[in-house]
């Protein structure tokens, strides 16, 4: 009898243990449980490099998990947007896309949409630039147009891919001047740094990235910015003025980033990242970082992300198509 009375309560023990185990075991397996990956589609030095270092550092705080910078360049941002798209969608490969993601396949060199990626949050948001050489002749955009126009295939141009963002500034701007599109021939590079490089070389004449991104040259006195394709000035540059001021053309053009993953990611990775990243981006740190180097902050999470990326598709393939960068 004594046994069958042990016999019980061991049992009754070990189911009891056995539940306890299936309860804790969930909480041992939280998201994320390893170090992420977060792919950087342009070359380092550049905006999209800086910001995306910045949040890896940060997150790795609020996830508990270090995240790995990759940079995956080429092909006009196609090589390093592909591998956000392509990677596993379990939550640990992240990447930060880019405005190009709405211009791409416009331009013929992929399929790829917004819509093949799971969004996680929009987070920045930049004007172009007018910057050119600090020992050029050129010293305001009025001046610049001048020389393109009346030299037509006399001075390149950089910034980004072929049929980039910062592509798509210089031909728009041109356009809306009554210049042929390609009267600066665009040489492509894989970011904005190269193009900074290119330029303090003597390769190119013009560059259009955003003066944050040419920031640095200008500090170290190689480049001087003439004008910036915004609706008002950049705060953290005040002295340089709008293209409208400078020149009376109403032409803006602004790039984006946003974190996002590979498309059928799980909900819970999703809401966990999110969650996350505005804590990231809330931060002190964070906002000071990008204040203090002039870079534009807005906050757009999930379905909010989704959309804007819709319409920047929308809008930017009416201007690939009127400046002639649409295939």
């Amino acid at each position: 009898m004594m046994n069958r009375r042990l016999f019980g309560a061991a049992t009754a023990m070990a189911v009891g243990i056995f539940a306890a185990a299936a309860t804790v075991t969930p909480a041992l397996a939280e998201y994320p449980e390893r170090p992420l990956t977060l792919i950087v589609p342009w070359g380092a030095g550049g905006g999209t490099d800086a910001t995306g270092r910045m949040i890896a550092t940060l997150l790795k705080d609020e996830l508990g998990q270090p995240v790995n910078v990759v940079n995956r360049t080429g092909g006009g941002g196609v090589v390093g947007h592909s591998a956000i798209a392509n990677a596993k969608p379990d939550g640990y490969t992240i990447g930060v896309a880019t405005v190009e993601i709405g211009m791409m396949h416009w331009a013929g060199l992929t399929e790829l949409t917004g819509k093949d990626y799971t969004p996680i949050a929009l987070y920045n948001y930049d004007a172009s630039g007018l910057t050119v050489s600090a020992d050029s002749e050129w010293e305001t955009a009025e001046d610049v147009l001048a020389a393109v126009k009346d030299d037509p295939g006399a001075f390149k141009a950089s910034g980004t891919g072929q049929g980039g963002i910062w592509h798509l500034a210089l031909a728009g701007m041109l356009n809306d001047a009554g210049i042929d599109a390609d009267a600066a021939p665009w040489v492509p590079s894989k970011g904005s740094a190269p193009a900074m490089q290119e330029l303090a070389a003597g390769g190119v004449a013009i560059v259009t990235p955003s003066i944050v991104e040419a920031s640095a040259m200008i500090e170290a006195g190689k480049a001087k910015a003439l004008a910036v394709m915004a609706s008002e000035r950049n705060p953290a540059f005040p002295d340089v003025p709008t293209l409208k001021e400078a020149t009376g053309s109403d032409w803006t053009m602004a790039a984006w980033r946003g974190l996002a993953g590979p498309k059928g990611m799980p909900e819970e990775a999703t809401e966990r990242l999110t969650e996350a990243f505005e804590k990231v981006w809330k931060s002190d740190e964070f906002q000071e970082f990008m204040n203090g180097r002039g870079f534009g902050l807005v906050w757009k999470p999930g379905d909010e992300f989704a959309t804007w990326m819709e319409e920047s598709d929308e809008s930017l393939g009416e201007v690939m198509k009127a400046v002639g960068l649409a295939k």
